[in-house]
């Protein structure tokens, strides 16, 4: 079966101590979409829901939580770890403090419980702004890590959110306001 395309406007606001992300669908999903941000593994798998919404006449509004992941979805930040977009070895880190990766996923949520449950596949939704990538990262304290190509980023303790442009060097840019784009391909 032909997988759909859809595309989401996605607005992400810093505004503090909250993230906000909110966005705007365009084309059509069905009325049991739910756009959701999860903390994951240092390889990228989902351990921890942290919000969740529903898509509604065509938008939605994620108000990422100010307090931390739970212990179970953190992890130490160490060199031999950092799988994040634009880096490449070698790592360095000035400090190991606890961490989370923030990625975004869609689900339907056949049963309309609210949250995701074991036979609702999660999508992986990619974050682009402009040249770069979105990526949401919470730490435990303040940290830089520096990796190849340029690849240098001060986090301060809590939720970070910044643009990553790679190309022959990579550029990091705080995010705290633009337009990302968000594709969600939708399989079988």
């Amino acid at each position: 079966m032909p997988a759909r395309l859809l595309a989401l406007a996605a607005l992400l606001l810093g505004t503090a101590p909250a993230l906000t992300v909110t966005g705007s669908v365009e084309g059509a999903v069905p009325g049991d979409t739910r756009v959701s941000g999860w903390a994951v593994s240092p390889s990228g798998q989902p351990v921890e829901e942290l919000v969740s919404v529903p898509v509604t006449g065509s938008t939605f509004r994620l108000e990422i939580p100010t307090a931390p992941p739970t212990f179970r979805a953190q992890t130490a930040l160490n060199p031999q770890n950092v799988a994040w977009p634009g880096v490449l070895d070698p790592v360095t880190v000035n400090a190991q403090p606890q961490t989370a990766e923030l990625k975004f996923f869609t689900y339907r949520d056949l049963n309309r419980s609210g949250q995701r449950d074991e036979n609702e596949p999660l999508r992986e939704v990619s974050l682009d702004s402009g040249r770069g990538t979105l990526f949401v990262v919470w730490v435990g304290s303040d940290v830089t890590v520096r990796a190849s190509r340029g690849y240098a980023v001060s986090l301060r303790r809590g939720w970070n959110a910044f643009e990553v442009e790679v190309g022959r060097a990579v550029r990091i840019s705080p995010f705290t306001e633009g337009v990302a784009r968000v594709t969600l391909e939708l399989g079988r």
